[in-house]
């Protein structure tokens, strides 16, 4: 089985190819920008002497807006026609990158980048402010690249908390769980972005523009 994984969801972006269970090759790039152009010649890279693909595997989100749409138009485009998309969230990249957290409760803590974080506990998302997060009395792991201030806020509370060395997701991570969606051993998303806040752009108070006549 070879599944191709793409991750551009924070700071930075990566493709893996994984074949048979095993990741033969990968690249990473930390640039926060500049994920159109970056990704499709890392893709070309690990593809150049063999293009045939099972599945593609892409990160959905929570994440960048840039990279997340650049990611996932990419793993579309490779896929056209020949594979299946799989879409995979950020908590389960994450949790995958994790490990064996001793029978914890892992949550996923992502930066909003506007003074909160997106916080998964129960496989959904939601943003808040990380002082509004709630003392707990579970066994906790925590991953994600906020999981630091937010270990730092438990641990204040008395929580028994535990830092993961999961921060930033991997495509190799999104590979195996794309691996495990084709095996039936998980259950696929769609390969849409993953958005927790809504949209900031607005529409004009007079609606769009007519389309062109003629």
């Amino acid at each position: 089985m070879r599944v191709l994984g793409i991750d551009a969801t924070l700071q930075r972006c990566s493709v893996a190819l994984l074949v048979d269970g095993e990741v033969v090759e990968s690249r990473v790039s930390d640039a926060a920008r500049g994920q159109h152009h970056l990704l499709p010649r890392m893709a070309a890279d690990l593809l150049q002497s063999d293009s045939t693909l099972d599945g593609v595997a892409v990160t959905i989100g929570p994440g960048s807006f840039t990279g997340l749409r650049a990611s996932i138009s990419l793993a579309h485009g490779l896929a056209a026609g020949r594979c299946p998309v799989l879409g995979v969230t950020i908590a389960e990249a994450l949790a995958q990158q994790a490990g064996d957290v001793g029978g914890r409760a892992l949550w996923t803590a992502i930066d909003s980048r506007r003074g909160r974080i997106f916080l998964d506990r129960d496989g959904s998302f939601a943003a808040m402010e990380i002082s509004d997060v709630w003392p707990t009395a579970a066994k906790v792991a925590i991953c994600g690249d906020a999981a630091v201030a937010l270990v730092a806020q438990l641990a204040a509370t008395g929580a028994d908390v535990m830092l993961t060395r999961a921060r930033q997701p991997h495509a190799a991570d999104v590979a195996l769980v794309g691996a495990a969606m084709l095996e039936g051993r998980m259950a696929p998303h769609e390969a849409q972005p993953l958005y927790v806040d809504p949209p900031e752009a607005k529409l004009p108070a007079g609606g769009l523009r007519p389309p062109p006549v003629g």
